[in-house]
């Protein structure tokens, strides 16, 4: 046995080691390689096969609402990303140039896209012409690169994968309403789909993305109580629009310019799902998204009829459209126990010769531990059932500890404090000044999550950090 749980063995604890435990899981569940390039990470076939099931939800769900796939080139002229002076300052120490071709130096140098507002852009002030052709509502599935100092699977690295969609509108409401409307489709993504609560609200002026008018967020609390950043919509108004000289024959027959959005999710969200829902054996997968919903082991497999009726079980589960693995290989059944829970599936089903002459198999649910016995007519109804217990139990689970680590305070010091000894979110009354939510930052260790939409009065409504009428709400956390 101590063979099989050697894997499980070299994940460190994450009550030892939160970081390494999440490193470990990383790599001990095979999603990620380290590359040779510092910074750069390989997608391992699971890894990838994760961020498949979530590009392939959020994809519906993005044509649903009326969106086309497009894509962009992955270099843009500097001149070109300079046209938008916010933008290019916000992200110029991340960005990333190509100077040559082959031997050859080129004239200007080539930024490779840290993000894609300036192709958009670019492109649009060729093809629009009138307001006939509002709205365009495009969506890109690619990968950007940002030049980070320091990186960690998932959460930050110099190459992620990500959707990016940009809108153009006609109307300032109805680039506001798209910007809401997405903002939304990633937070019911995140609890349909990811199994994970989030917080939604507005990104305060120094924290919105660089150029936007308003940047809308939603806000995750990890196992941890550090909060990550699981999306975001931003509205830009008809700022780019003006940079990159974008215009079209309005109703009264004059040039008017559209009005932008964009909005953006990433492979962090794999991230989300280790820190949220994992544990000291590994993975726990919510079963929207999990590569293998269902694997099937046969217990005694040498004896007669037991291969046989570990296909069988198999195909009848694939018959509901599941993705089931049967595990026929020669590793022992301590083995093959420790490897699915270090990957994750939800359910495992085993069956031998005891159990064919019960008319039974036995599930196993990897987030609990639970075992059913479960007679073989009962089947196809036993996990159906247990797939969703599987997601309503993980998403309970972290909406009740989002609920009980976060944290009302009145003053900087009572918000520190409650960090410090509990974790979590703290939520206090900002007067609005960027020097109090420096200060925040600076003497407490918190950034500002966001302005939730759902507002409420905390005590007598003075700043946390100046003691000034306020009458904002603000949640902070220490964020990764």
């Amino acid at each position: 046995m101590a063979k099989d749980k050697k894997k499980v063995e070299a994940i460190t604890s994450m009550e030892e080691d939160f970081t390494k435990w999440y490193t470990d899981i990383c790599l001990k569940a095979e999603l990620v390689e380290y590359s040779s390039v510092k910074g750069f990470l390989i997608l391992r076939p699971y890894g990838y096969a994760i961020w498949e099931n979530m590009s392939r939800i959020l994809d519906g769900m993005f044509k649903a609402t009326g969106h086309e796939n497009v894509a962009m080139p992955m270099l843009m002229p500097e001149s070109l990303l300079k046209k938008e002076g916010e933008l290019v300052n916000g992200f110029a120490p991340e960005v990333a140039w190509v100077t040559s071709g082959g031997s050859e130096p080129l004239e200007e140098r080539l930024a490779v896209r840290p993000t894609s507002e300036t192709l958009f852009c670019d492109h649009w002030s060729h093809v629009l012409q009138t307001h006939r052709q509002l709205p365009m509502k495009y969506n890109q599935w690619c990968s950007v690169v940002r030049w980070e100092k320091s990186t960690r699977p998932f959460l930050r690295s110099r190459e992620f994968w990500w959707n990016e969609g940009h809108t153009i509108h006609e109307t300032a409401e109805e680039a506001k309403a798209e910007t809401e409307l997405m903002l939304n489709t990633y937070a019911d993504f995140c609890r349909d789909s990811l199994a994970i609560p989030v917080l939604k609200g507005r990104k305060t002026d120094k924290e919105k993305f660089a150029g936007a008018e308003a940047t809308y967020t939603i806000e995750a609390m990890m196992k941890d109580g550090k909060a990550l950043q699981s999306g975001t919509s931003h509205y830009f108004g008809d700022k780019f629009s003006r940079a990159y000289d974008v215009t079209f024959t309005g109703r009264d027959n004059t040039l008017q310019y559209p009005f932008q959005t964009s909005w953006g999710a990433s492979t962090r969200l794999v991230g989300a799902v280790i820190m949220t829902h994992s544990d000291d054996n590994g993975l726990v997968l919510p079963p929207a998204i999990a590569p293998i919903q269902v694997v099937v082991i046969p217990v005694a497999q040498h004896k007669e009829g037991v291969l046989d009726a570990a296909y069988g079980l198999a195909d009848r589960i694939k018959a509901l459209g599941l993705r089931v693995k049967t595990d026929d290989s020669d590793q022992s059944n301590g083995w093959k126990y420790a490897e699915y829970e270090m990957k994750g599936v939800p359910l495992r089903v085993e069956i031998g010769p005891k159990d064919m002459e019960k008319e039974q198999c036995v599930i196993a649910r990897r987030d609990t531990g639970e075992k059913y016995f479960v007679p073989l007519a009962e089947l196809e109804t036993k996990v159906q059932e247990l797939l969703k217990a599987v997601h309503d139990d993980l998403y309970d689970a972290a909406a009740k500890r989002l609920e009980e680590r976060t944290h009302t305070c009145e003053t900087m010091e009572e918000a520190k404090a409650m960090v410090e000894e509990k974790g979590g979110f703290v939520e206090t009354m900002w007067c609005g000044d960027l020097e109090c939510e420096m200060a925040m930052k600076e003497k407490a260790g918190l950034t500002s999550r966001c302005m939730p939409f759902h507002q409420k009065k905390i005590g007598p409504c003075k700043c946390a950090v100046c003691g000034k009428p306020a009458d904002k709400m603000v949640v902070w956390g220490v964020a990764y």
